[in-house]
């Protein structure tokens, strides 16, 4: 289960950032029922499945994302690999251009951001968060 970045990994990303835009391609796997027991305080009245707490985290994030110059450039669901794992399954896909590493980093810190950060932890299983920058 991959939810947030290791400390090596965001050491060795942040360390060395890439120049220019980056895109974040996100591979998500939901929850069939929202898990919010790190995060009790923002969990709803009743139990809701992973892609509605999914959604509950993407419109509290959209605004602050456009905010820093952020956009959205694709979202849709997943089918199996043609190259790959045939074990390995995918809920949705997301592509999220920031404008460079400092902005995406700046993003991920700002508290009204991390405010809401809980729902994507209730809603997702697993995940990938791949790093892309134009070029060979």
């Amino acid at each position: 289960m991959h939810i947030e970045p290791t400390y090596e990994a965001g050491a060795a990303f942040f360390g060395d950032p890439p120049e220019g835009p980056i895109v974040m391609l996100n591979l998500l796997r939901y929850r069939e029922v929202a898990d919010y027991s790190a995060h009790p305080d923002l969990a709803p009245q009743s139990p809701i499945s992973g892609r509605d707490a999914y959604r509950i985290y993407a419109a509290h994030t959209h605004p602050m994302l456009s905010a820093a110059g952020g956009e959205v450039l694709f979202t849709g669901s997943s089918m199996p690999f043609l190259i790959g794992p045939a074990d390995e399954t995918w809920d949705a896909v997301l592509l999220v251009r920031h404008p460079s590493a400092e902005v995406f980093l700046s993003f991920a810190q700002n508290e009204e951001y991390l405010a809401g950060v809980g729902h994507r932890t209730a809603a997702l299983a697993d995940s990938r968060l791949l790093p892309i920058v134009e070029g060979e």
